[in-house]
């Protein structure tokens, strides 16, 4: 009966093993981009600092606000609505969204001045952006990237239950062993922060829940958003506008308001309907730095008056789970070192993918040498893994270089980043893996060295200066690891050492 036992859990982990193995490759390199962004996306606000050096030091949001509204009170029509997110100890620019003219635009305001800053540029937003919709129009980015979370999840169970040695594998790593090496690199990335893993990936799913299981809210409201939005969020106000035009009330007491109606929590969020006009709403949200969960309370002033219409505190359970599971996702409650354990975690499951997918090549080569297959997503790996890398230094490189005042600037820096990636794929879908790996890699490492040096490297602003020394060291690392592969490939070395790319 034992033996029998043995042999059911030596099939059982086979079959896991076989299902972790292609549920990580079916977008294996899809993952790899929604994991390496939203590593990135961490540290949002401060990229965004790094790509707008004109704007230093810290902001007061009441101020800034302020300066916000009178400046798109002067130089915007027929607004429906003007959604703007104060500074705080992260970000020093009045982030708004805004109509104008029939015109939706997304441009970071000046603090002092209220005026869009002259830099303009999408920042840390490209990568929040790309982590959950890939660049691709709404739904499909979205539904791509639920795609991937789910089977990662699947990924990472099956790569649970595969294991023998779950706690040694955190421990054993044995350096220049071919393809036990990558497997050893592979466990001991994937094991070390599981439990981060685990959460990331589910309360991601969560957080597109309405996208991928929309039939509750289907079944409750039908195709009534607005009814939807206000049983979720009971402190906001929705009226149509009058058509009576009226001068938006003095924003400031609103915001000292609502600053005592929260307990003395910063503003976070200002969304202003109707602007301009007599049945204007002015909703304002605390900062999401007090608790795990986000929105937990909102308050509502008629846009002529100045007099509160609405006021609420989130209390209902449901609702609270829910946001704080959105909370743990989007680590907007985070401090700083928190916010670096995030960023170790999604760095260790990038390469934990990336490692996965090398390793799948590396078990299969001496199987099948002279598969097409193989060959061509080993060449593949070699294109996505180091080309989404290089388009996101691209991007931080135009970010410098675009002239500031080109037509649809931000715009031009994504598409230098897209350009940028996609030629890089192409070359490494063309050349050889032997010239392939430290050719994009060398180039990787230059453009690194070229973003930090156009920092400026040696910059007055503490976020700059922080970027800049990252991309630097960066560079460097990846200077060694090119060196260190031009050094092996260059000495004999026996047939099993050869089994193992860059």
């Amino acid at each position: 009966m034992s033996g029998t036992s043995a042999m059911v859990r030596d099939g059982a982990r086979q079959a896991m093993t076989w299902l972790h193995g292609w549920t990580g490759l079916l977008l294996g390199h899809i993952l790899f981009i929604i994991c390496l962004a939203g590593t990135l996306a961490v540290f949002k606000p401060e990229i965004s600092r790094w790509m707008r050096p004109e704007i230093s030091g810290q902001a007061d949001p009441v101020r800034a606000i302020t300066a916000a509204t009178e400046w798109l009170s002067t130089n915007t029509t027929g607004s429906a609505g003007w959604y703007l997110s104060a500074p705080d100890g992260r970000s020093n620019v009045v982030n708004a969204n805004y109509d104008s003219g029939g015109a939706y635009m997304s441009r970071a305001l000046d603090p002092v001045s209220g005026a869009p800053v002259a830099r303009d540029t999408l920042g840390g937003e490209f990568f929040y952006r790309l982590h959950f919709e890939l660049e691709l129009p709404y739904p499909w980015g979205r539904w791509l990237a639920s795609l991937a979370a789910m089977l990662m999840l699947v990924a990472i169970i099956t790569g649970i239950i595969a294991h023998k040695r779950f706690f040694k594998d955190i421990f054993t790593f044995r350096p220049g062993k071919g393809q036990r090496s990558w497997l050893d690199g592979h466990n001991a990335l994937g094991v070390l922060s599981l439990p981060f893993h685990i959460m990331i990936t589910f309360t991601g799913l969560l957080t597109l829940a309405s996208l991928n299981m929309p039939w509750a809210i289907a079944a409750g409201y039908g195709a009534d958003v607005a009814t939807l939005y206000s049983d979720l969020t009971p402190g906001t106000v929705s009226r149509e506008a009058s058509g009576t035009k009226a001068p938006l009330a003095p924003v400031g007491p609103m915001l000292a308001q609502a600053q005592r109606y929260f307990g003395g929590a910063p503003v976070g969020r200002v969304y202003i309907f109707n602007p301009g006009d007599a049945a204007a709403v002015v909703t304002i949200y605390p900062v999401e730095v007090g608790a795990i969960g986000t929105l937990p309370a909102e308050i509502s002033f008629d846009g002529a008056t100045g007099k509160v219409l609405k006021a609420w505190t989130e209390k209902r359970a449901g609702v609270r789970a829910y946001q704080t599971i959105y909370g743990l996702h989007m680590a907007h409650f985070a401090p700083l070192l928190t916010r670096w354990l995030y960023f170790l975690g999604g760095a260790m499951l990038t390469l934990a993918i990336a490692s996965g997918m090398i390793l799948w090549i590396v078990k299969r080569r001496e199987r099948a040498p002279l598969s097409i297959g193989n060959r061509l997503l080993e060449r593949l790996n070699v294109g996505a893994l180091v080309g989404v890398p290089i388009g996101m230094a691209a991007f931080l490189i135009a970010n410098r270089l675009l002239p500031l005042g080109l037509a649809e600037r931000a715009q031009q820096e994504v598409a230098v980043a897209l350009w940028s990636a996609g030629a890089a794929l192409l070359l490494g879908l063309v050349l050889p893996p032997a010239l392939g790996w430290p050719l994009l890699l060398g180039l990787l490492a230059l453009l690194c060295a070229l973003a930090a040096a156009l920092g400026p490297i040696w910059a007055g602003d503490v976020m700059i200066l922080s970027g800049n020394m990252l991309l630097t060291a960066t560079a460097v690392a990846l200077g060694l690891l090119v060196w260190k592969q031009l050094r092996r490939r260059s000495a004999p070395t026996p047939v099993r050492r050869r089994m193992a790319p860059a």
